[in-house]
């Protein structure tokens, strides 16, 4: 699983991301070690279910790095990548509220954004339940610096699903001064999506809006899941075979309904973050629901944590 991928830009010197020599070293360390697994392979997989030795390259949130720095890599290498796309950003051009978060932290670091957010943010702005659900079980992997994952936890778990984008409206207006100019510059075009396709590479969902989707309504749930497979399929044609990926991804984050309404959706397959080895029980009884690793647990990711480089 990867995220941003790109070279170092001054102006947003806290962003976590993977640095384009990383990247390349690392795939010739999967190369080496593990090899991969082809989408010929890995569709044999699923139809027989069974597992198989390799890797299968995942990147998630439809950024523009995946078509300027990742395509290039992978077409170069003769290799396949599944690319999941949350589709708002597209349909509606704004930038998702969980990307105006990694934004303000990138640009101002934890401490000063933590600092911001704590001032606005009452106790009843908040939902109790999340808060103890959550506290102990995500980004407990990740070496961030201090604010960070308070600011993570806050937006993203913590606060009620109504107040979360007025709190980061207040943010934004106050730390950045045009938001559509950075949202064309960070996100993949409908164009480049096609691109993605016609180069071999597989487009799959991740949802509309990229909300904890264990949060919602099952109706709300089906909106995100079926929108998402409708603009894509607008956008690209054949999405075949439908794919998704949830957001966050984590324990918690999604539920059996969430599984139901995949496979209702006629969704083949959905990966989540649980950080092991795909097995032939998991393609056989649970699909909607495979496993993943995310990249920074293998080498050749630095691991300067001021700034870090780390995803």
């Amino acid at each position: 699983m990867y995220h941003y991928v790109r070279n170092a830009d001054p102006e947003f010197p806290y962003f976590r991301f993977l640095d384009l020599t990383d990247f390349s070293k690392q795939l010739e360390f999967f190369g080496n070690r593990y090899g991969f697994v082809s989408k010929a392979e890995f569709m044999a997989c699923l139809s027989e279910g069974r597992s198989m030795p390799g890797v299968v390259l995942t990147f998630d949130d439809g950024f523009v790095d995946h078509y300027d720095h990742v395509l290039p890599v992978l077409s170069k290498n003769d290799l396949w990548g599944i690319f999941y796309v949350p589709t708002a950003p597209l349909t509606e051009g704004r930038i998702l509220d969980v990307h105006r978060v990694h934004l303000l932290l990138g640009r101002y670091g934890g401490r000063e954004i933590a600092a911001a957010l704590g001032a606005l943010v009452r106790p009843e702005y908040l939902v109790p339940r999340h808060v103890e659900e959550f506290k102990n079980t995500t980004y407990v992997k990740q070496d961030n610096e201090e604010g960070v994952d308070f600011v993570k936890r806050t937006v993203n778990y913590y606060l009620r699903s109504s107040l979360r984008t007025e709190v980061l409206d207040h943010l934004m207006e106050e730390y950045f001064a045009d938001e559509k100019e950075i949202h064309d510059h960070f996100y993949m075009s409908p164009a480049q999506l096609t691109e993605l396709v016609n180069e071999g590479m597989t487009v799959g969902s991740h949802s509309v809006s990229h909300p904890v989707m264990s949060g919602l309504a099952g109706p709300d749930q089906e909106v995100e899941i079926n929108g998402s497979f409708d603009a894509l399929g607008a956008i690209v044609g054949d999405l075949s075979p439908r794919t998704f990926c949830y957001p966050y991804g984590g324990a918690g984050t999604f539920t059996n309904e969430t599984e139901a309404l995949l496979e209702e959706a006629g969704c083949r397959f959905s990966f989540s973050v649980e950080p092991r080895d795909v097995t032939t029980d998991d393609l056989v009884n649970r699909v909607q629901a495979l496993p993943r690793f995310d990249c920074n647990e293998f080498p050749h990711v630095a691991r300067d944590p001021s700034p870090s480089r780390m995803v």
